[in-house]
């Protein structure tokens, strides 16, 4: 078990092994094998990786704002690199491809349950889905074209002068934490829409 856990990709290979492993005991015990030929396993399916995705991006956002921002004050100034030069870049890498993953996999779950313009158009019984939708779609902007774009320059991958790096720091700053108060209500709409409504 140690050699699959010291490894991320072993370790998510074993999830999927174990996925696996459980859908074939339950169908086995149940009878009730999954249907790949069926539109509701295939949107189920959809519906699955967009969450994962979602758990991602809003995972790092929360880690951002929750955790690595309030314990940046009190890192030594000679261990600060090891966040800006390694952690930093890896977590905002992940951070806005799981963005955009979770906006595509939304966009074909909802256009292959026909309710996409429905839910764009913000039109009943879809108002909470596209509230979420598009407080999900600011966010993913915010992501690539406002924080990630200025967290380059305040991770020095982009060369600027002390002011504007110290200006795109808070810049990206400030966005993350717009990103971390949209998320409460786009969370909020995206289960409301079917356990209930707004």
């Amino acid at each position: 078990m140690g050699a699959i856990l010291q490894s991320l990709s072993r370790t998510i290979i074993a999830g999927i092994v174990v996925l696996v492993v459980l859908v074939l005991i339950v169908g086995q015990a149940t009878g009730a094998w999954i249907n790949f030929g069926s539109h509701a396993w295939w949107a189920f399916f959809m519906r699955w990786l967009h969450v994962l995705s979602g758990v991602m991006w809003i995972g790092l956002l929360w880690y951002f704002n929750f955790v690595q921002t309030p314990s940046m004050p009190k890192i030594p100034n000679e261990q600060k690199p090891a966040i800006s030069k390694v952690i930093a870049p890896e977590a905002l890498f992940w951070f806005r491809w799981s963005a955009l993953s979770t906006i595509v996999t939304g966009l074909i779950l909802a256009s292959m349950n026909m309710y996409l313009v429905q839910a764009m158009s913000l039109q009943r019984p879809f108002t909470a889905i596209g509230i979420g939708m598009w407080l999900g779609l600011v966010m993913a902007f915010n992501v690539w074209f406002i924080i990630w774009p200025n967290q380059k320059k305040a991770l020095g991958m982009v060369q600027v002068s002390a002011e504007e790096k110290a200006a795109a720091a808070k810049k990206a700053g400030m966005t993350s934490r717009l990103n971390t108060l949209l998320s409460i209500p786009m969370l909020y709409c995206m289960v409301a829409q079917q356990n209930g409504g707004l």
